[in-house]
């Protein structure tokens, strides 16, 4: 009769790794080690309480690292760790590995990227046409790589007054905030241009150092502008992009497979935000009604020209910064039939 042989034991298999080990030690060699954490540092532009980092930043992030299972793990921080008109520098320099921000915020460095709010926000056209690998490829010059452009809403901009518009040009004779995007809008609409970041406008407009604020249609409840100015604006106008970077050197020292997880987020990112941010505005709008502030009208004349001022004024600031490299974007996004 033929004998099989013996079942192995759980203290036989036991044994046998443990002799196993025994030779991987001897000889030098080591067992395979799980892949290590990626632990990044990203800088917001907006407060960490605020409504861009809450519904933008911080999903982003809580995204990764449930994707990457662990693998990507971020620190966030905002203005208070560096000035958000600062901000570009240290992610270009390693320090920061990341950064949420809108591309106005450095244009002292390039007006490339703020040129995406000249840009219709179909995020899907917008990679199609080839506008997503045109920046892509501009900032990775500059040390960076372009994750995501996410549009805030179908529409962007008002502005914010402490009294109402009477006549036309409406915001004659007014010093109004607004970073460069909006310079010429605001100069063509009679007003005096005052670039300052966010977190300074509602203590700018409560002693009058401004008399009224172009911002997104997000975000002026939480900073409580309705404390200290009175009226919004309609219509509104534009389409507002912010941006997520990262420092190429850290982009290119990722697993290909987190690089992978990394893209697959951000383009739901674009894919989802509009929407979202159409029902937030919506209810930001009807929570500064309650809170008193009242409709104030810019003038046929004027309402029915806001899309043009604004487009062409983007693309002016962003031609006067960055010349053929802002002409080069502008064709492409003209070709597709995404701006003027």
């Amino acid at each position: 009769m033929r004998e099989w042989p013996r079942r192995l034991t759980w203290e036989d298999n036991m044994r046998r790794f443990a002799s196993t080990l025994v030779i991987v030690l001897a000889l030098g060699l080591s067992l395979p080690a799980s892949p290590k954490a990626a632990e990044l540092k990203m800088l917001s532009g907006f407060p960490l309480n605020f409504v861009l980092t809450e519904e933008i930043a911080k999903p982003f992030v809580a995204t990764l690292q449930e994707e990457s299972q662990g693998r990507i793990a971020i620190e966030l921080s905002g203005p208070d760790a560096v000035p958000t008109f600062e901000q570009l520098e240290p992610v270009q320099a390693g320090v920061f590995e990341m950064l949420f921000t809108h591309p106005a915020y450095h244009s002292g460095t390039t007006g490339v990227g703020l040129a995406i709010d000249g840009i219709a926000s179909d995020p899907s056209k917008r990679r199609e046409a080839g506008v997503i690998d045109y920046l892509t490829k501009h900032y990775e010059a500059l040390g960076v790589k372009l994750i995501a452009a996410p549009a805030t809403g179908t529409k962007g901009f008002r502005y914010f007054l402490r009294e109402p518009i009477a006549g036309s040009p409406g915001l004659e004779g007014r010093k109004v905030r607004g970073t460069v995007s909006y310079h010429p809008m605001i100069r063509a609409l009679g007003g005096s241009p005052v670039n300052m970041p966010g977190g300074e406008i509602y203590t700018s407009l409560q002693k009058g150092v401004v008399d009224g604020a172009a911002w997104s249609l997000t975000g002026a409840v939480d900073f409580k502008w309705y404390e200290v100015a009175g009226y919004y604006a309609e219509p509104v106008f534009g389409q507002v992009g912010v941006m997520i970077f990262m420092n190429l050197d850290a982009w290119n020292a990722l697993p290909a497979g987190d690089r992978a997880v990394v893209e697959a987020a951000a383009v739901e990112l674009e894919q989802s935000s509009i929407a979202r941010f159409d029902e937030l505005a919506a209810a930001e709008l009807k929570a500064l009604q309650g809170f008193g502030m009242k409709e104030t009208l810019f003038a046929p004349e004027d309402a029915k020209r806001l899309e043009t001022l604004w487009e062409e004024g983007v693309w002016q600031v962003a031609i006067e910064k960055s010349g053929a490299e802002a002409e080069g974007l502008r064709e492409i996004a003209r070709k597709a039939g995404l701006t003027r």
